[in-house]
């Protein structure tokens, strides 16, 4: 079993979970969410903690429980904090705007690009960071993850779309030729 399954997940106070039919349901101030619970897997809700163990003592079951722990753990902080990832553009005449529910970016191609937002998360744009929230901890770093694809930053100008604090490895570039050869 899971180091973490072995660990009550103790819930913010302001999150109720209901467990129906191998689905669980998490409310909070910022919304509801739905997880479905896996095979071989336990749940004993009492109050504000949930415990997990397994039904059988199977390889699976094992790696399953740490998995439910930490979807456990992940949907009720959404729920009660939302999860966000800040992206940042680098480059001149790069840049994003929001335009109903699509973020527009300028990335040095011909067109803009125009990426749809979808259900369940909200962009905001200030100059050049993007901000990327919603209750799902997955469908943000997946998001993320999507629009920092379109143009990833390149090792020798460091143009392009990155996590914020993230580092860059440069390339050093064209060397000059010596006058003594």
């Amino acid at each position: 079993m899971s180091r973490l399954a072995k660990k009550p997940v103790i819930l913010p106070e302001n999150v109720t979970l209901k467990e129906d039919s191998g689905v669980l349901f998490f409310k909070g101030p910022k919304g509801e969410l739905k997880v479905p619970a896996l095979p071989f897997i336990k749940l004993k809700i009492d109050g504000n903690s949930a415990e997990i163990s397994t039904t059988i003592n199977a390889r699976q079951a094992r790696a399953n429980s740490g998995t439910m722990w930490s979807l456990i753990k992940n949907a009720a902080e959404g729920v009660s904090a939302g999860f966000a990832k800040v992206l940042q553009i680098e480059g001149i005449g790069y840049r994003a705007a929001l335009e109903g529910k699509n973020l527009m970016l300028s990335l040095g191609y011909v067109q803009p690009v125009k990426f749809e937002i979808p259900e369940g998360i909200s962009i905001t744009v200030e100059k050049n960071i993007v901000t990327i929230s919603g209750i799902n901890k997955q469908l943000v770093g997946e998001v993320a993850a999507k629009i920092r694809e379109l143009k990833k930053p390149e090792p020798y100008k460091g143009k392009g779309i990155r996590y914020q604090n993230e580092v860059v490895r440069r390339k050093a570039g064209k060397k000059v030729a010596t006058a003594g050869a």
